[in-house]
């Protein structure tokens, strides 16, 4: 349950970052995140597990590699979603839990089956297919916009990727929600500088209410993804996680079904979508476990 609700919270995330960037630019609704995200957690830390910051002695220098790379990933992936879709970006997005699995097979030495490669082959021909499907049906004038946001959610993926390399040597010596408050705070600070504060003074009550939701979405989605891991094997909640795109598509489906006019419409065609299931499908092959 509490892998389905991370899934259920990060396929809703991308349509309300989607909306969000309508009225606030991205390195501003990134730092909000953190920002919220980070004082919750700060309190919780320094009011219930005290003894979880005391444990981060010597600090841990290479949590500043892993807070840099979540926050360049936040900052280009909603990027990525105002210049493409909701979406476009989800699936783009699945490229990092392959690298990362590329880089467990020649840095970490981990034991790779021939199943897992045809997981690996399956996604990177599902990746070429969605990408030609995508960019085909894009208006002429719009294409180089495309290929800008597909780069920038790709590029995302590999920051992400380094935040998740440098998470993994962090977490067998110090405590997750430690290391996330060090990620929380370097972030706010690192975008404090280019943050347009003016535009948060000026949001109305909606603006407000989905700012506050995208930050709880942060601290939340991280948290019950901690919490899914103490009960369940790493490989089913992998899984789990892996398929919060569908609930992105399926969402955006009813919602341009329905013609809402808050967003803009993005629906896949039908060989998109089976592409798309080639991504997400050859993902899970290449992470699961015998």
């Amino acid at each position: 349950m509490f892998a389905c609700f991370t899934a259920l919270l990060w396929g809703f995330l991308a349509i309300a970052l989607k909306v969000a960037v309508t009225e606030i630019n991205p390195i501003t609704v990134s730092w909000f995140r953190f920002m919220t995200a980070g004082v919750f957690l700060f309190a919780f830390v320094k009011i219930k597990k005290p003894d979880e910051w005391q444990a981060m002695k010597p600090f841990p220098w290479l949590s500043l590699v892993a807070a840099l790379g979540l926050c360049l990933n936040y900052v280009g992936y909603i990027t990525g979603i105002h210049l493409t879709g909701p979406n476009n970006a989800q699936i783009i997005i699945q490229s990092a839990p392959l690298i990362v699995g590329i880089i467990g097979i020649f840095i970490f030495k981990e034991k790779v089956s021939k199943r897992q490669l045809a997981g690996i082959a399956t996604a990177a021909c599902g990746f070429y297919f969605f990408y030609h499907y995508q960019h085909g049906n894009t208006l002429d004038q719009g294409k180089a916009l495309y290929n800008k946001g597909s780069l920038i959610v790709f590029l995302a993926a590999i920051c992400w990727v380094v935040y998740a390399v440098s998470q993994k040597v962090l977490v067998s010596k110090y405590p997750v929600r430690a290391i996330n408050l060090v990620l929380f705070v370097f972030s706010t600070f690192a975008l404090a500088p280019f943050v347009d504060y003016q535009s948060i003074l000026q949001m109305d009550i909606g603006m407000w209410l989905l700012m506050l939701f995208l930050g709880l979405n942060t601290l939340v989605a991280y948290s019950f993804l901690g919490e899914a891991f103490k009960y369940a094997d790493a490989n089913k909640v992998g899984i789990i996680i892996t398929l919060n795109p569908l609930i992105t598509i399926f969402a955006m489906t009813i919602l341009a079904y329905l013609e809402v006019t808050w967003i803009a419409p993005d629906t896949l065609s039908l060989p998109g979508l089976i592409s798309a299931l080639a991504v997400l499908g050859g993902a899970i092959i290449a992470v699961k476990s015998k």
